[in-house]
């Protein structure tokens, strides 16, 4: 676990806001888990806290996305992954067939950015970009089941 408590609770009194002992907990399960949902998030929190609930994971969520210190991305149907916001922006490739995710660095998208800008007007936030389609290890399992 990254041991960035002491970032968050400077973040957190820089907004007017303490580290509760539930956002802290929020936040080190969105450390530990990564990319992980609400419910994924509270059964992490639940291992040391077993009082609390959904609504809180919930309530915590949104205010640390709305202070900078999360971020989150729809990696498909249900509910959205969180993420630390502080690590680097990146692109999500969600493998269709056997649910991976790839993380890739938002420069490979720079020409599509350009594209949507110059050709729209359009500035374009890709924190909360995931494209679909087939990992490599899946396409190679599909080519040798047509072999």
């Amino acid at each position: 676990m990254n041991d960035g408590t002491t970032d968050w609770k400077a973040d957190l009194r820089e907004r007017g806001y303490r580290l509760t002992p539930q956002r802290q907990l929020v936040l080190e399960a969105v450390d530990v888990l990564d990319h992980a949902t609400p419910e994924e998030i509270l059964s992490q929190v639940r291992r040391t806290a077993s009082g609390v609930n959904i609504s809180t994971v919930y309530r915590n969520l949104e205010l640390l996305e709305e202070l900078g210190l999360v971020s989150h991305a729809h990696l498909g149907h249900g509910a959205p992954t969180y993420h630390l916001a502080g690590r680097h922006h990146h692109l999500h490739l969600v493998c269709r067939d056997c649910g991976s995710v790839i993380e890739t660095d938002t420069a490979i998208a720079t020409p599509l950015i350009d594209a949507l800008r110059d050709q729209h007007g359009f500035d374009t936030d890709l924190k909360h970009f995931a494209i679909f389609g087939r990992c490599a290890d899946c396409t190679a399992k599909l080519r040798q089941g047509q072999s």
